[in-house]
């Protein structure tokens, strides 16, 4: 535990800070399937995980393992092609290491994105669903043990964790892109994996109030919520949830079907990612969304 320092984050941020041009304010993290976008970053720079000191390393199956810097449209990013998760074997304490390292490197903004199965009746495969709010009841942080105060406060406010101005900008561009048939907005249940949930499960979840579930995304939007970075998050529909059709569940699949989709997801992250404000913030002075106009 002792050995999760400042120093310890600040290493990796250095390696990394001494091999790009521009430090972005902007982070994308890619869920299963959504390598496309970036396939659409201009100047590119890549860096292996496995280069970098004290860095975790990807094995679910179609995670690169890689951070991708450049620019989308005008905006300098950071992406993450390439996630971790508590079924790999890491803690929760060591999932909390890679936003830290995000905020090291000055990272203000953070779009997660992920595959996840629909709860919610309503939601059909191909829907994309922006995240409101989440649900996780197994007890577990990544904050446990020593806080580091520079990074952020002992005890933290999750209220929101998913920024109301960034969920407005995400709407309006949905709008925008003639995306409303497909779009939802509802809350993500976490559940660790690797296995998926029994029928029984995903009934308790929807009565609890999950729209859709998953096995990765809160570990990180927690850890940003430390930090004080600002959060959007970004569900994939990719199945119906264990129980909701009589269809088995596989993470091939899963993949297969967000394959399918992932062209429209990768056309909106950018196109929102296009539209912030400076600093990576979700609108510019004079320039919010209507709602909040």
């Amino acid at each position: 535990m002792e050995k999760y320092t400042l120093e310890y984050y600040q290493e990796s941020a250095d390696y990394i800070s001494e091999r790009i041009t521009e430090r972005p304010k902007i982070a994308i993290i890619l869920g299963s399937a959504l390598g496309g976008v970036a396939d659409r970053v201009e100047y590119k720079i890549t860096i292996s995980y496995k280069d970098i000191p004290n860095m975790l390393q990807s094995t679910a199956p179609a995670h690169k393992g890689e951070y991708v810097f450049g620019k989308i449209g005008q905006q300098p990013v950071m992406i993450a092609s390439g996630r971790f998760h508590h079924y790999e074997g890491y803690s929760y304490e060591q999932l909390a290491g890679p936003i830290r390292i995000m905020k090291l490197l000055g990272i203000e903004t953070l779009i997660v994105t992920n595959a996840a199965g629909a709860v919610n009746l309503d939601y059909k495969v191909g829907d994309i669903m922006l995240i409101e709010d989440h649900i996780k009841l197994n007890g577990h942080s990544p904050m446990r043990g020593p806080n580091i105060d520079e990074l952020g406060p002992r005890f933290f406010d999750c209220t929101h964790i998913y920024k109301p101005e960034l969920l407005a900008l995400a709407r309006s561009r949905a709008n925008a892109l003639n995306l409303n048939d497909i779009l939802q907005q509802g809350v993500y249940y976490f559940c660790p994996g690797p296995n998926f949930e029994t029928p029984a499960e995903i009934r308790a979840i929807r009565i609890l109030g999950g729209d859709a579930v998953g096995m990765s995304t809160v570990t990180e939007t927690l850890t940003a919520a430390h930090c004080g970075i600002d959060v959007l998050g970004l569900s994939m529909i990719t199945n119906m949830a264990a129980g909701v059709t009589s269809d088995l569940l596989s993470g091939q699949d899963v993949i297969d079907t967000g394959k399918k989709t992932a062209g429209i997801a990768a056309d909106f992250i950018c196109d929102i990612v296009k539209h912030l404000g400076g600093g990576g913030k979700a609108y510019s002075e004079g320039h919010a969304p209507q709602e909040f106009s």
